[in-house]
């Protein structure tokens, strides 16, 4: 029955991985080689999340009214602490669900990407451990043909085969399974610490930094990398390279929208507030040196030409006389003359 169950699942997984497969080698890499049975796998890393961003945008609403809310849960919890009466906790659950709703929300929004990815994560398992195990035991699933089977078997990146672990090559003394495994395992519990912590340090306000919530939170991110440092040795190279995939899009995702929409409240809103500050500054010495947003710079007023003055008045104009201030050219002449016989007479 499980197998049955499984399936469907499996199903996809292998017909996402052969058709990445395909375009891989439409480009030139190998059919037979790793990096292109690896980067398969990428590609259904890349094909599931695309397919997951609904969720992921109501998993980050979800977490964001989840933080928001807390200081609400907080007066709900301290006005029943101590009462350890029925009648106290049924009215306690009551208020919290009603909290639930007006705020649109519930715990368990915010893992619904982590509750979806795990069949799929299991599924590839099973491809990895089953359908490729061996020339003997490879199992055709959908496109995934017992050829290529074998190829991706066979298929080895830095010297570790798709399907090797850690504790399955640990007695076999094959040092690149080994090394291959524990840097994978590494980078897997690392990249999930980093996600839980940019979340819940850089994301969540002040008020959401403690009390019950803000301590199982704190406990997330301590306890999923050390479920994945006991789980890890038992995973194939395969399954490694699909879970730090994953994480690495994660933490991207969630940089991208930390980035552009913080929580109200939070250090990474106080960050984007100041660096939206630091950014009108600048661009206000550019253009004026003010800390302005918008500088207005008023545009000069126009020169007016200035008209000629005219002399007289418009009936003297229209007549040809002369205005009060000019003497007529004849009365000019007249005095040019009359001086120049007087000067002859005084000589």
């Amino acid at each position: 029955m499980f197998d049955t169950i499984m399936y469907p699942l499996e199903w996809c997984v292998a017909n996402i991985m052969v058709a990445w497969h395909w375009m891989l080698t439409a480009v030139g890499l190998p059919s037979d080689s790793g990096a292109a049975w690896a980067l398969s796998i990428v590609g259904l890393v890349v094909t599931i999340r695309i397919l997951l961003i609904p969720l992921f945008v109501k998993q980050i609403k979800s977490q964001r009214a989840m933080q928001l809310l807390a200081p609400e849960m907080k007066e709900i919890q301290a006005k029943y602490r101590g009462k350890k009466d029925q009648a106290s906790k049924e009215a306690m659950q009551r208020e919290t669900m009603a909290l639930y709703s007006k705020h649109k929300t519930n715990p368990f929004s915010s893992c619904l990407p982590i509750l979806v990815q795990a069949p799929i994560f299991f599924a590839l398992f099973r491809v990895l451990n089953y359908r490729i195990e061996g020339v003997d035991e490879a199992k055709p699933i959908g496109m995934l043909t017992e050829e290529l089977a074998v190829e991706a078997h066979d298929a080895t990146i830095f010297g570790a085969k798709l399907s090797d672990s850690l504790i399955g090559t640990w007695g076999d003394g094959d040092p690149a399974a080994i090394i291959v495994s524990i840097v994978l395992i590494i980078m897997m519990v690392a990249t999930t610490f980093i996600t839980q912590h940019q979340i819940t340090r850089k994301n969540m306000p002040a008020s959401a930094l403690e009390g019950p919530m803000a301590q199982q939170q704190k406990v997330l991110m301590y306890a999923l990398p050390f479920i994945f440092v006991i789980t890890g040795p038992n995973f194939p190279v395969g399954v490694l390279i699909y879970w730090t995939t994953t994480n690495l899009w994660t933490l991207g995702q969630q940089y991208y929208v930390i980035k552009r929409n913080p929580t109200p409240g939070s250090e990474a809103e106080k960050a984007y507030k100041a660096k939206q500050a630091e950014k009108a500054k600048r661009k206000g010495q550019v253009i004026e040196g003010t800390s302005e947003d918008v500088t207005t710079i008023e545009a000069p007023e126009p020169r007016q030409r200035q008209q000629p003055k005219k002399s007289g008045t418009r009936s003297q104009r229209k007549k040809g006389s002369a205005s009060p201030n000019q003497q007529p050219k004849d009365s000019q002449d007249k005095t040019s003359a009359d001086e120049g016989e007087k000067k002859d007479d005084d000589d």
